[in-house]
């Protein structure tokens, strides 16, 4: 699964203190920044999953554990980027919630 699908929670994983919701990008930045706008919908999509408890019904072990919202990426963030992440993550994180970004080159 991949950030283009949407309505899809792309990777679940849990440890003993935390849930990590993984948004796997393959996708280059591009100039006209049309990626923010498929990331900003599968963010949303995510925080959607975890705010209507619907995460607790499908991973019971999730309950009691600090939720992480994980963006691993091919390619680096351009400025605007940056700026939106920023944003995401303070948003993400007023919600009881961590947004990480991480730069995966799979080549």
């Amino acid at each position: 699964m991949t950030i283009e699908q949407l309505d899809k929670i792309d990777i679940i994983s849990t440890n003993e203190n935390k849930t990590s919701l993984v948004i796997s990008d393959h996708l280059e930045w591009d100039a006209k920044n049309e990626k923010l706008l498929l990331l900003q919908d599968k963010l949303n999509t995510y925080l959607a999953f975890v705010e209507s408890g619907e995460i607790y019904e499908q991973y019971p072990d999730a309950l009691e554990k600090n939720i992480e919202i994980k963006l691993v990426s091919k390619y680096p963030p351009n400025q605007e980027a940056f700026k939106f992440l920023n944003l995401a993550s303070g948003i993400i994180q007023s919600a009881g919630f961590v947004l990480v970004y991480e730069v995966r080159d799979c080549n």
